[in-house]
C-alpha cells in the first residue's frame, strides 16, 4: 500500500520542527512516512518495541495505560503538533503507554535512527524535545496533585478548564470531551461524572450548548 508524499510545508507546521532549515525539511519529508488512521484506531501499544516517534498531523488521540484488572487511565489528550514515542527512543524501553485515536487522525513517523541522527546534529531540537518531557512531568505532578487534594467536582472542573481554549472572550471547550473519557483522566466512574457534570450546569458553572460546546463560567475556577 501506497502512503502519500509528505510536503514540506506540513513538517514547517510541527513546531518540533520548526527549528530546521529548508534543505533538512526536504530531507525528512522524503524519509518520512504519512498514515492515516480512523476513530478508536490503536496506534501503538504498551510494552511493544519502541521504533519510530510519531507526530500528529489532524485529529486527535488519547494516551492510556491499563492495570492488571483492565481498569484505564487516560494520562493525557494529543491534537495537532503534539509528538508522541520520543521516550522509549532516548531510553530504548518499550512503549509505556498505549495511544489510540479519539477521531479520524492522520500521523507522520520517523524511524529510530532518523530521530536519532537529527537529535545529534540539531541542538535546538533536542531542546524541544526535553522541553516536551519537561511539560509532560508537569502535566503528571498536576494530576498527582489533583487526585491528592481536590474533590470530584476539582477534578472535573480543571479538566474543562485544561481543554477549554479562548472564544470571543469567552471559555469554552470545543471539543466533544467523553463522560468516560473524562472519568478515565480523574480515577471516577462515568455516572460520579455525569452527576458532577449535571450538577455543575444547574448550579451555573457551566453551560452545555446543544452542538456538544461547554461554555465555562468565571465562577468555575473557584470550584476547584
Amino acid at each position: 500500500m501506497s502512503h502519500p508524499p509528505i510536503h514540506v510545508g506540513i513538517l514547517r507546521s510541527v513546531p518540533l520542527f520548526a527549528v530546521l532549515d529548508e534543505m533538512q525539511l526536504k530531507a525528512l519529508a522524503g524519509a518520512m512516512v504519512r498514515r492515516s488512521a480512523p476513530k478508536n484506531r490503536t496506534i501503538l501499544k504498551a510494552g511493544d518495541p519502541t521504533d519510530s516517534l510519531y507526530i500528529i498531523i489532524a485529529g486527535r488521540t488519547k494516551v492510556q495505560m491499563s492495570d492488571h484488572e483492565g481498569k484505564e487511565v487516560i494520562l493525557s489528550v494529543l491534537g495537532p503538533g503534539d509528538f508522541f514515542g520520543e521516550m522509549g527512543l532516548i531510553d530504548g524501553a518499550p512503549r509505556a503507554a498505549t495511544v489510540v485515536t479519539i477521531e479520524s487522525s492522520e500521523f507522520v513517523y520517523l524511524a529510530k535512527d532518523q530521530f536519532n541522527a537529527l537529535l545529534k546534529n540539531n541542538y535546538d531540537m533536542a531542546l524541544v524535545i526535553m522541553r516536551g518531557l519537561v511539560k509532560r512531568l508537569r502535566e503528571a505532578d498536576r494530576k498527582i496533585e489533583s487526585l491528592a487534594l481536590l474533590d470530584v467536582y476539582g477534578r472535573v472542573a480543571r479538566v474543562l478548564l485544561e481543554f477549554s481554549e479562548e472564544s470571543d472572550g469567552r471559555r469554552i471547550v470545543k471539543s466533544k470531551l467523553p463522560r468516560q473519557d473524562i472519568a478515565k483522566m480523574i480515577g471516577a466512574s462515568r455516572e460520579m461524572v455525569s452527576r458532577v457534570m449535571k450538577g455543575l450546569e444547574v448550579e451555573g458553572y457551566i453551560e452545555v450548548q446543544p452542538g456538544g460546546a461547554i461554555v465555562l463560567r468565571e465562577r468555575l475556577a473557584t470550584r476547584m
